[in-house]
Formats: structure tokens, sequence, C-alpha cells
């Protein structure tokens, strides 16, 4: 209080001082959800690329191409459900949930690009895209989610 005048001068730069850190924490907020918003509807519009036309997505995958039969065509659908349901599992909660719950969502999720990652890696796939595609989406959502937590 050495370096205000009057207490009302103290008080005002407090209230100064907090309007700006709840800016600032909205800001980070905003950003994170619109990263949040931005994975979760890739997901979901890769996995309908998926569940439309496997045949079209096979090689972005990061391993080898397999055959195109009736059965790998199901196999990749099923990547493609999974894709546009945790895209919308991410979407619904940033509707009806708080920002910690989307977080704590991202978080969780993140074991999806880690373990298409691995079996990427673990089958002698396209390092490029392992990392590229998976680790990076991975890293994302990691991060993302740890800041909607406020953990970082």
């Amino acid at each position: 209080m050495a370096d205000c005048e009057s207490v009302f001068e103290c008080f005002a730069s407090y209230i100064a001082l907090l309007d700006f850190l709840e800016k600032e924490h909205l800001m980070q907020n905003a950003i994170s959800l619109s990263v949040a918003a931005l994975i979760a509807v890739s997901v979901f519009v890769i996995g309908c690329f998926y569940l439309v036309s496997p045949e079209r997505m096979t090689g972005s995958f990061g391993l080898k191409p397999p055959a195109s039969d009736a059965d790998t065509r199901a196999w990749l659908r099923l990547k493609g459900i999974r894709d546009i349901g945790s895209g919308l599992v991410v979407l619904t909660l940033m509707l009806a949930a708080d920002r910690r719950s989307v977080g704590i969502a991202l978080i969780a999720l993140a074991i999806i690009p880690l373990g298409d990652m691995s079996i990427v890696l673990g089958s002698g796939g396209s390092k490029l895209r392992a990392f590229s595609i998976h680790g990076v989406t991975c890293a994302a959502m990691l991060v993302v989610g740890l800041f909607l937590v406020h953990a970082i």
C-alpha cells in the first residue's frame, strides 16, 4: 500500500489487475476451446471419410494399404465410427459441460492417437505419418486438455 496514495486508489489498482487476469484467463480458455473444437471436428470429418470411402483413406493412416475387399472396408469403417464417436464426445461436452470436463475427455481420448502411433511404428509403417499425424494429434490433445483443466 506504500505506492498508493489512498485506499481507493489501491482498491482500483487491485480491481484493474483482477480484470486483466480474468481477461487473460478467458483468452486462454477461448483459445484452448477453439483448438479443442478444431481437433474434434477434424477427427469427426476424418471418421466420416473412413466410413463413406474407406478405400480412399487406406494410405493416410501410415500403414501399408491393405487388400481392397469387403472385410478390409468393414475394418476401416470401424475406425471411422471410432473417430466419429470421439469427435462427438468432445463436441457434446463442449455444449453440455464445463471446460474442465472437456479437458479431461481430451486427455482420456489421447490414448487413441497414441495407440495408433504405436501400432503404426510397431508394424513397420511410416514413421513420418506415425509422428506427424498420430503423434501430433496426441500431443495437441494432451496440451489442450491440460490447459482446460488448468494443469499447465
